[in-house]
């Protein structure tokens, strides 16, 4: 039987100040429940479009790395035709290809023998599925281009520069120091692939004259090695260094940047006009369909017609 009262000059009771905050509570703790389905495993979406995710984008022409809601757009190119897309709210590359590949597996007819991509797509869990499938891996390592470098050659801290010893399980170090097993434990991804690690551990790091250069910590040097993806890694490095590999990967370069470049340069598509997921599913598709139909008509004219691949010219 309390009146509440409001306006100038009315004094709340302590009740109703209560039931005030408390209402105000629970309407915030709505708000926060409803934020959290959104975001479904991202740690941002846009009020506009809750669909999409803040990222950073090439075009920053304010040049302080404004984030900007968006997708990650995903396609597969095969002969220059684009042969299927995927629409993403997932930033990393990494998470985006099982999703994709496993799409392409549903809709098309026929299986591809090999998977050509980039190095932000290079993943044990990533390797362990173009295993199952049966496909062959031409996925660049992202050590690839720095592994090339004199800086990354000398540099004693790395586990490529120093000697594996496979019988004993063990490194040695710049100081022929070694590096043994200390425990191997689990580490579970963002999609909940489970890796096995093992950590290495340096016998002693206090008098060496390279710790340095060698390690940042206070104790002793150690080491987080998967040897699975080690191993998947040096097979998908193999690939793409060899013939076909140099190929295949100067082909992906070709037909996959070269159809971003056609779409945002030539067609001059560099934002969606219609927002949510579908929408853009929707409006990237009907842009690809245009893409393959001009890229037909070309074809047609410069007698390609059946060409798969551009020929590597000789220096």
């Amino acid at each position: 039987n309390i009146e509440f009262v409001h306006g100038q000059g009315k004094r709340k009771t302590k009740i109703q100040k209560f039931i005030e905050n408390l209402s105000e509570f629970i309407e915030k703790q709505k708000k926060y429940d409803d934020y959290t389905k959104t975001f479904d495993g991202r740690n941002s979406f846009s009020k506009t479009d809750k669909d999409s995710t803040f990222m950073h984008m090439k075009e920053d022409h304010m040049r302080n790395s404004q984030l900007k809601p968006g997708y990650n757009m995903q396609i597969g190119v095969e002969g220059e035709y684009i042969v299927g897309i995927d629409i993403s709210s997932e930033r990393s590359d990494q998470l985006t290809f099982i999703p994709f590949l496993k799409k392409l597996r549903e809709k098309l007819s026929q299986i591809f023998d090999s998977v050509i991509a980039d190095a932000g797509y290079e993943s044990e869990e990533n390797y362990m599925y173009l295993e199952s499938t049966g496909q062959n891996t031409f996925i660049k390592p992202q050590t690839y281009e720095n592994m090339k470098k004199r800086s990354f050659k000398n540099n004693i801290s790395k586990r490529e520069n120093m000697n594996y010893d496979e019988v004993n399980d063990e490194y040695t170090c710049h100081n022929n120091k070694k590096l043994k097993v200390l425990y191997n434990t689990i580490r579970k991804s963002k999609s909940g692939y489970k890796a096995s690690v093992t950590v290495y551990e340096c016998e002693d790091c206090d008098s060496c004259q390279y710790k340095p250069k060698c390690t940042k910590a206070k104790g002793n040097k150690k080491l987080s090695v998967s040897k699975k993806f080690i191993q998947k890694r040096l097979k998908s490095l193999e690939n793409i260094t060899s013939l076909e590999g140099i190929m295949l990967r100067t082909n992906r370069s070709i037909q996959v940047e070269g159809a971003f470049g056609v779409l945002k340069e030539d067609h001059g598509f560099r934002r969606f006009l219609t927002k949510g997921k579908i929408n853009v599913k929707t409006e990237f598709t009907l842009l690809c369909f245009g893409y393959n139909i001009n890229k037909f008509h070309n074809k047609i004219q410069n007698d390609r017609c059946g060409i798969l691949l551009h020929e590597i010219k000789s220096a």
